[in-house]
């Protein structure tokens, strides 16, 4: 179905995805912020915890409060290492029979070892594989799923669209209100085509997916958070829920609340029009380098280069001036706000 869209595409975490289609990135990225984008993300990891205790077994492993979940109720959290690393970041969506868990695509496998290791004996762990997963992004979208604009941001049910069995959560990684649709992958392709028959949906692929999320200050597992960087690192505390940071009882605790970070991750503005990619050395006023991008891209709606990166706490402040080595040239830049771009997220 891609292919005949004219998706151009691209391995990804051991899938063939689709990187773009003929519109082209920026035009994809558009659709994205003014009307609908459709993405298939169907590469991502479902999984299931059943079982009485999910909620409590699952905060062995994560910092996050999931026992508060209400019904229907969904949270991002992180896997957090004995080190207090991220491991992995997930969402957790409370179930009538336990939990709904998406992790990302290049880690599910670690990942549902990891739950299956830890948790064994207390619940079921159980892969849905045959479940495929479409994102439904912008402004526009609710407009598309008239039925479902009544729910809160980080709520989920189940519901039905256009015609078919789904899964239906308010959320996404674009910075923009959607949805995301869990089907059954026999479906998949009908719930796409009947998507795609509003005039206000288009697909975009990786590469507008990407720029979205950097607009949106959002982490990417493997580039902006690994098992290297802890959450307070990363930017991230507000995951670590009070009741949890109270109990001390989750993996890294102690690394995670006791030692004050000693690098930061910023959001990164070139001052001229020239990119700085991934691993790009950010240097001080000196030309020292101390810090290394992680993030970097064409920003479409800034009309102009992003990127996000650590550096020392004490040159993360906003405006504090920067340089980057790009290709053996020193080249301008600052310190700046994340997110680049404000949040759209509905709140009902």
């Amino acid at each position: 179905m891609h292919l005949a869209a004219g998706a151009r595409m691209a391995p990804f975490a051991g899938y063939e995805m689709p990187l773009r289609y003929a519109a082209g990135d920026i035009a994809e990225h558009r659709q994205a912020r003014r009307l609908a984008a459709l993405f298939d993300v169907s590469h991502m990891g479902q999984v299931r915890l059943a079982g009485p205790g999910a909620d409590a077994a699952l905060e062995r492993l994560v910092p996050g409060d999931i026992q508060g979940l209400g019904p229907g109720q969904m949270r991002y959290t992180l896997f957090t290492s004995d080190r207090g690393g991220i491991l992995d970041d997930l969402i957790a969506a409370r179930a009538k029979d336990g939990l709904r868990l998406v992790v990302n695509a290049a880690r599910k496998e670690h990942d549902i070892a990891h739950l299956s290791r830890h948790l064994s004996g207390a619940v079921d762990v159980v892969p849905e594989p045959d479940r495929a997963l479409l994102a439904l992004q912008g402004p526009a979208a609710a407009d598309v799923l008239a039925a479902c604009a009544d729910m809160a941001f980080m709520s989920w049910r189940e519901a039905e669209v256009c015609g078919l069995p789904v899964r239906v959560s308010r959320s996404g990684y674009t910075g923009e209100d959607g949805f995301e649709l869990s089907v059954a992958e026999d479906d998949a392709e009908a719930l796409a085509t009947r998507l795609l028959a509003h005039d206000a949906v288009a697909w975009a692929g990786l590469g507008a997916r990407d720029s979205l999320r950097l607009e949106a200050g959002l982490c990417l597992y493997g580039h902006d958070i690994d098992e290297t960087t802890t959450p307070i690192e990363a930017g991230l505390g507000w995951t670590v829920a009070k009741r949890r940071r109270q109990e001390r009882n989750f993996p890294g605790a102690a690394r995670i609340l006791d030692h004050p970070p000693a690098r930061r991750r910023v959001g990164l503005r070139p001052e001229d029009r020239v990119i700085a990619r991934a691993d790009t050395a950010v240097l001080d006023a000196d030309g020292a380098a101390v810090g290394r991008v992680t993030s970097g891209g064409f920003g479409p709606t800034l009309g102009g280069p992003i990127a996000m990166g650590y550096l020392p706490a004490a040159l993360a402040k906003p405006d504090t001036p920067v340089a980057f080595d790009i290709r053996g040239k020193v080249r301008p830049g600052r310190v700046a706000s994340l997110p680049f771009i404000p949040h759209n997220y509905i709140r009902i």
